[in-house]
């Protein structure tokens, strides 16, 4: 079981660094908005150490091929989702839509049609959020983001991980004297999906 864990943490970590190094290639060419929030660099080390915990941590407590193999793709996408909100300010389609729409598919093939709702529900107040912004306080990425959170991890879990995310955000940000800027709020959203799925918090 170690040495399976060992194997998945290689293997996830690997995912990270791919993803990390594709998606530049995406969000590359874009400019961010001036009233964004400013640009950075992706935690490169941090992601892809986070990722092989994540893997190994998966592996060892039991989780089926399947289970692994879904969340490594989930992995590429968070992470590039991660890097480019970083850089850039913006979530590109590519890393939300596609994403999306084969996890509904794929819940909707299984009849779990309350991992559907769930992504209506909690992508509402964001939806909403970046309505009344204009997509400039919130992004509609992040309304993508949310609603992908909702269709993998279910009603429950989505929001307790998107409250702790909106807390861990916003202490952040005062913490860092940032409170009256625009933040990423992607990398947020990304890591409470990544560690609700990984650590098995889903309905």
């Amino acid at each position: 079981m170690l040495l399976g864990a060992l194997f998945a943490g290689a293997v996830f970590g690997s995912i990270a660094w791919l993803s990390l190094r594709g998606s530049a290639v995406v969000y590359g060419g874009i400019v961010p908005f001036e009233d964004g929030p400013r640009p950075g660099k992706p935690p490169v080390v941090a992601l892809t150490a986070g990722a092989a915990l994540l893997g190994a941590y998966m592996a060892y407590r039991g989780a089926t091929p399947i289970e692994l193999l879904f969340a490594g793709l989930l992995e590429a996408v968070l992470v590039a989702i991660w890097a480019s909100d970083v850089s850039c300010g913006i979530i590109p389609d590519w890393f939300t839509i596609g994403p999306l729409l084969l996890a509904t598919a794929l819940r909707a093939a299984m009849h779990q049609w309350e991992f559907l709702f769930a992504a209506l529900l909690v992508a509402s107040p964001f939806a909403f959020a970046a309505a009344i912004s204009k997509g400039r306080g919130m992004g509609w990425g992040d309304v993508k983001l949310a609603a992908l959170g909702g269709v993998v991890l279910g009603i429950y879990p989505a929001m307790w991980a998107f409250f702790v995310a909106s807390l861990v955000a916003v202490s952040v940000a005062w913490v860092r004297h940032r409170h009256a800027e625009p933040i990423a709020f992607g990398p947020y959203l990304a890591c409470a999906i990544g560690v609700a799925f990984a650590t098995g918090v889903r309905t």
